[in-house]
């Protein structure tokens, strides 16, 4: 696993082991911030379900602002903070462990760019996704990463599915706010 491009382009990331991980890959990655690629310089971003931190470390080396990475495993949460060090982002990131609905539920922050990237085929998008849509600025994107046979909800608050992609076995959709 490595950062594609930007400020830590070719840096070496860590990932964690073991079979309930499943890490986003290269192929998968290079297509959704080439979707998302003109939302992301200045932005205030949230990864969810951050896992080892490489989507939200992916935006803050092509130009975010900050980034939120929650997670509610600590061994994912140390990778990610080791990630962050090894890349230089520390002073750009916030490492919360916890649930991510509670974390929504008690987050101020507005967000530009959300990555939701949860466990496959558990329905977890179905039940963050509202609460996640209230948290988002008006230009904001909402990127959800799901299993290709996994059906999304059309909308969620003021967010409707822009597009959908399909890598192989993977999903990319993408909520932008509702035409008014």
């Amino acid at each position: 696993m490595r950062v594609i491009t930007g400020e830590a382009r070719g840096r070496k990331l860590a990932t964690l082991e073991g079979d309930d991980v499943r890490p986003t890959t290269d192929r998968v990655k290079e297509g959704m911030f080439s979707i998302i690629q003109f939302d992301i310089p200045g932005a205030n971003v949230l990864d969810l379900f951050s896992g080892s931190g490489q989507l939200g470390i992916e935006a803050l080396s092509r130009g975010a602002r900050r980034c939120a990475f929650v997670d509610s495993s600590n061994r994912s949460l140390d990778v990610t903070r080791q990630n962050l060090k090894a890349t230089g982002f520390e002073k750009r990131a916030s490492v919360y462990c916890g649930d991510a609905r509670t974390y929504i539920e008690l987050s101020r922050e507005k967000f530009d760019i959300a990555l939701l990237d949860p466990p496959y085929n558990k329905k977890i998008i179905d039940s963050v996704l509202p609460l996640v849509a209230e948290k988002m600025t008006d230009g904001g994107v909402i990127v959800c990463e799901s299993s290709a046979q996994e059906e999304l909800p059309v909308s969620a608050g003021r967010f409707s599915v822009f597009r959908e992609y399909k890598y192989g076995k993977i999903k990319l959709t993408i909520y932008r706010k509702k035409s008014e």
